[in-house]
């Protein structure tokens, strides 16, 4: 294959499917009990150093109780993709946990506005950054799920996120017109939070799973935090719910609420005074050293966060507000 041009930035994981066989042939795919809490989770499957993935949407059904947990055990040199991160990228930049990211949109928390801390570690230098687009990771996800060191996509020729990007631009073998080929990414560890899931890993979504399927099918490892478990019985009673199969799973945990202070669709809506807090804290470092005490080092875990920051009422006041919009819509 021509190769016509190629990105300067660095590849962060290896886009070789067999070196990802490799993993999932040691995947255990027997349908046995996966139960268990998140701290255990983390501490067994998430390592220093891993490329981490992370579902959800912005501040939509994102596990920031799988985040708190990763930055409270103090998980460090990791890699991260940043696939529309907003709250979570927040939270990881804050506890040091990354040092190589690959970017299509980061720092900013939508119209909520900018991180602080993570802007500066990125300008710092003290995370290196390689450039995509959310179209570009889509397609390195999709290519892991679908098993083939890349894909070949249209967008990003003779643009400056292609100059930083790790992709390749090439002449296609049957058409002779210019492509732009996207690695594979295999994560090491994702986590995804979903709406009900069964001891065994079955999972269901409801609204938009965005790359969280390919994810699911892409990652040597993966992590389910559910706001509710479900029988068994009620999987099977209707399987088209199942979004993501057991076979795919290597830890279930039950975390209500596990996507506080994001919103999670049908479920609750986002607690937009605690984001802002969360903003406010960044400007200056002994406040958010404070700020991190009390609400992750300082809890035992999600359900003490939860009660620091309005407890139950708070939790009813967001699923009132999010049943109201949705009637709305």
């Amino acid at each position: 294959m021509n190769i016509l041009d190629e990105g300067l930035g660095e590849l962060f994981s290896d886009p070789d499917p067999d070196a990802g066989r490799a993993a999932f042939r040691n995947k255990d795919r027997r349908m046995t009990r996966k139960l268990m809490p998140l701290k255990e989770a983390v501490e067994k499957f998430v390592k220093d150093g891993d490329y981490l993935g992370i579902g959800g949407f912005g501040a939509n059904r994102t596990p920031i109780a799988a985040c708190h947990e990763i930055v409270r055990q103090k998980k460090r040199n990791m890699a991260f993709a940043g696939h529309t991160a907003t709250h979570d990228m927040q939270i990881l930049c804050a506890g040091g946990v990354i040092d190589r990211l690959d970017v299509a949109y980061v720092v900013g928390l939508e119209a909520r506005g900018l991180s602080k801390y993570a802007r500066k570690a990125m300008e710092s230098g003290q995370i290196k950054c390689t450039e995509w687009t959310n179209y570009c990771m889509t397609a390195r996800v999709r290519a892991a799920a679908m098993g083939v060191p890349f894909l070949p996509i249209r967008n990003l020729m003779g643009t400056d996120t292609f100059k930083y990007s790790a992709s390749k631009m090439v002449e296609c073998p049957y058409t002779g017109k210019k492509v732009v080929l996207m690695p594979a990414l295999y994560p090491d560890v994702s986590i995804i939070h979903v709406h009900e899931a069964d001891v065994y890993g079955n999972a269901r979504i409801r609204g938009i799973t965005v790359s969280d399927l390919d994810y699911a099918n892409a990652s040597k490892k993966l992590i389910i935090t559910t706001e509710r478990l479900i029988h068994s019985d009620t999987i099977r009673n209707d399987p088209s719910l199942t979004k993501i199969p057991y076979f795919l799973v290597d830890a279930v945990c039950e975390v209500p609420f596990g996507g506080y202070p994001g919103t999670m669709p049908y479920e609750y809506f986002s607690d937009e005074d605690h984001i802002r807090a969360w903003l406010n804290a960044e400007r200056d470092p002994e406040t958010l050293k404070r700020f991190l005490d009390e609400n992750i080092y300082g809890c035992r875990d999600h359900e003490e966060y939860i009660m620091k920051n309005g407890g139950l009422k708070r939790m009813s006041e967001l699923r009132s507000l999010e049943l109201m919009l949705s009637k709305e819509k």
